[in-house]
């Protein structure tokens, strides 16, 4: 039986295009045939509400599978509109996990433990990590095999990059061996900026086809789709946003066709 890969899609700073990326790229997938789980770890809950889904009338959500009172097959819910995509809700009991299991052996190991009676239902699982690198950061990193990093392009997301990409490698050491940086997409992307183009240069510069080709740019479509409750592929297929996650769906595709070989 197959397993699904499992990515985390992480960085600390707020406000760079990870659950937007979370959900789209999801979507994409599961548009072009692979089955996929979203795992909203994220107390804000805006990926489970941007998928449509008020955690807050929900019996059960993430918190509850950390907490062992139920399974995460209980409270996995199927996405009505993409029926290859499926959301494993939160909200902002969340932050509770980091002071329950504080004293836990393993602690760590929750998110990967609680994952494991699903993996075989899926291809493809994205974990939207909170902005910050905290025990539930931790957990997602432990569970994944690899990590995406969105980031958008301005001056100072390279000074947050460096650090993140340092946590992943202690990560790695300390409780993940298999980890890896399955790489980086530039998102908010303004043509008409020169900082743009120079963020761009500098990201590649160190990072080269870790890199994306496909860049996400500004775009109202894009900020809209969240408070109907849907990615911006069935939103407005049209919108430039939804052009550019379609065409980060079948880089990552190929990508990962690439690494079989």
């Amino acid at each position: 039986m197959s397993r699904a890969k499992v990515v985390s899609l992480a960085n600390q700073k707020g406000g760079v295009g990870k659950t937007t990326t979370t959900i789209n790229l999801g979507a994409a997938l599961a548009l072009l045939g692979r089955k996929v789980l979203v795992v909203d770890s994220d107390p804000q809950g805006n990926t489970s509400s941007g998928l449509g889904v008020d955690a807050a009338n929900l019996e059960h959500h993430l918190y509850h599978c950390y907490m062992q009172q139920v399974e995460a097959t209980q409270v996995v819910r199927p996405i009505a509109d993409l029926p290859n995509l499926a959301l494993l809700p939160t909200q902002m009991d969340l932050v509770g996990v980091e002071v329950e299991l504080m004293d836990a052996k393993k602690r760590e190991r929750y998110l990967a433990n609680l994952l494991e009676p699903v993996l075989g239902d899926y291809d493809y699982v994205f974990i939207d990590c909170p902005p910050s690198l905290g025990l539930l950061t931790l957990n997602a990193l432990a569970a994944s095999d690899s990590v995406l990093i969105p980031m958008q392009c301005e001056y100072f997301a390279l000074e947050g990059l460096s650090h993140l990409v340092r946590t992943v490698r202690l990560v790695k050491n300390a409780y993940n061996q298999k980890l890896f940086v399955e790489g980086l997409v530039l998102t908010m992307f303004d043509r008409r900026n020169r900082l743009t183009y120079q963020v761009q240069k500098e990201v590649f510069s160190h990072f080269q086809d870790r890199l994306f080709d496909t860049v996400i740019p500004r775009n109202v479509r894009l900020s809209e789709a969240p408070s109907h409750g849907q990615s911006v592929l069935l939103y407005d297929k049209t919108a430039a946003g939804a052009v550019s996650y379609m065409a980060l769906g079948k880089e990552f595709l190929k990508r990962q066709e690439k690494k079989r070989h």
